[in-house]
């Protein structure tokens, strides 16, 4: 029964003991621990923050794609219906000689399309890619701030090439 009931010096001695160790873990412990949590809770804040930011930079973007191209379409639409209006003023003065002039302006018009429609995917790719080399850079920067995360990203691109 002594082995279950334990004395009042023991309970005395491992309640000082708890109580001890339990404020030197506050004093020494907590505090950093807490401080570390909170600056975690900032930097995902910020990343989340940029994301959001990055993401209604896309929307804008891509409104703006659309508006190029709805312009675009409008051209096309307006030199389409000139090619057909000089077309058919063509076939009524010469038959031979509007077909040939009608043919020219369609290719002409086509090509004005192409190369609107070529240089606004250009201009969209340029500014994704843009975009997406700032949100790597940014990705990189918060990935790889201490010294500890840049050798295991060295060590393990090392292992990759001696793999390979």
């Amino acid at each position: 029964m002594d082995l279950i009931v334990p004395s009042i010096g023991l309970i005395f001695w491992m309640t000082l003991t708890f109580l001890v160790v339990f404020l030197l873990l506050r004093k020494m412990a907590w505090k950093p621990i807490l401080k570390s949590l909170k600056e975690r809770e900032t930097s995902i804040q910020d990343a989340l923050d940029s994301a959001e930011k990055a993401k209604a930079e896309m929307q804008a973007l891509q409104a703006s794609n659309e508006a190029i191209l709805m312009e675009a379409r409008n051209e096309r639409d307006k030199l389409l219906k000139e090619a057909r209006d000089t077309k058919e003023s063509i076939i009524g003065e010469a038959k031979a000689a509007s077909q040939k002039e009608a043919e020219k302006i369609m290719q002409s018009a086509r090509e004005v399309i192409q190369s609107e429609k070529m240089a606004a995917i250009d201009e969209m790719k340029s500014q994704v890619a843009k975009l997406s080399l700032e949100i790597a850079e940014k990705i990189l920067r918060t990935e790889l701030s201490s010294d500890e995360k840049q050798k295991a990203l060295v060590n393990s691109l090392l292992n990759d090439v001696t793999l390979n």
